[in-house]
């Protein structure tokens, strides 16, 4: 799905912007530095990835293995949070040597980081390896255990829908589906689920199809480009997720209103 092309006089209400990963493009992914940096650059949303420890501890961590931002051959699901506590994420790929000791929070620690800054609503993505590996109840379980009180706050998404429909028993204020396909069965799972918010990949989503009306909320992803945003907003996203919120927010016509 392309956006619209948005002639300059002309005023779009700007979607609400998802720092994803947090401020993903200037700090290690999923890290509080991450989060932090993306909240002091305006985000009221962001979103981070959760697996589980061996030890059934929710960690902020996209991948399961370690080496893409830790270079560590090992799996998340596979140790301790002990040994997880002597892990650096410092993405050195990216980066170079540039952030040092930059360790992977517990969800827990996320959450608390949430408290300082009541305005912020933070997605909470569960990843589909922890559940293939400890198996739904036990993840979503721990997930909405450490969310806790911030429940009002937290919306737990998925590209798992047993997942999510776990997380709504549980009580979460609202859910959100990831898409993995752009089909006629996926709609229709959907509008039988009905999940507070819809996410998915603007690329997968044909140009000549419109966004499926229902109760949700669209959320688009991966988007740095502030044109691409207001187009694709012009044509029903609510939501714009992007690793580049600081960027992306200095385009006046982004910006929040009071």
């Amino acid at each position: 799905m392309r956006g619209l092309d948005i002639p300059k006089n002309v005023r779009i209400k700007p979607p609400a912007l998802i720092a994803h990963r947090g401020y993903a493009l200037r700090y290690p992914e999923n890290t509080l530095e991450s989060l932090e940096a993306a909240i002091e650059a305006g985000a009221a949303y962001v979103e981070f990835d959760v697996q589980l420890t061996k030890d059934g501890v929710p960690v902020l961590m996209h991948d399961a293995d370690l080496w893409r931002t830790a270079r560590v051959d090992r799996s998340i699901l596979d140790i301790t949070l002990d040994q997880v506590k002597d892990v650096w994420v410092n993405e050195t790929a990216r980066f170079g040597p540039k952030f040092g000791e930059v360790h992977v929070p517990t969800l827990a620690e996320a959450i608390d980081l949430l408290k300082k800054h009541p305005r912020v609503t933070a997605f909470v993505e569960i990843k589909r390896e922890s559940l293939k590996k400890f198996g739904t109840n036990p993840v979503v379980e721990a997930v909405m255990a450490a969310i806790g009180k911030a429940v009002s706050r937290c919306v737990p998404v998925s590209f798992d829908l047993e997942a999510i429909r776990r997380a709504r028993e549980l009580e979460a204020a609202s859910v959100g589906w990831v898409l993995s396909e752009w089909t006629l069965l996926v709609r229709e799972a959907a509008e039988r689920f009905q999940p507070e918010y819809l996410f998915c990949n603007y690329r997968m989503i044909p140009d000549e199809d419109a966004l499926w009306p229902g109760p949700w909320r669209w959320a688009l992803y991966e988007v740095v480009d502030p044109e691409l945003a207001l187009g694709l907003a012009a044509r029903g996203a609510q939501l714009i997720e992007t690793m580049a919120i600081g960027e992306i927010l200095t385009d006046l016509r982004l910006k929040p209103g009071p």
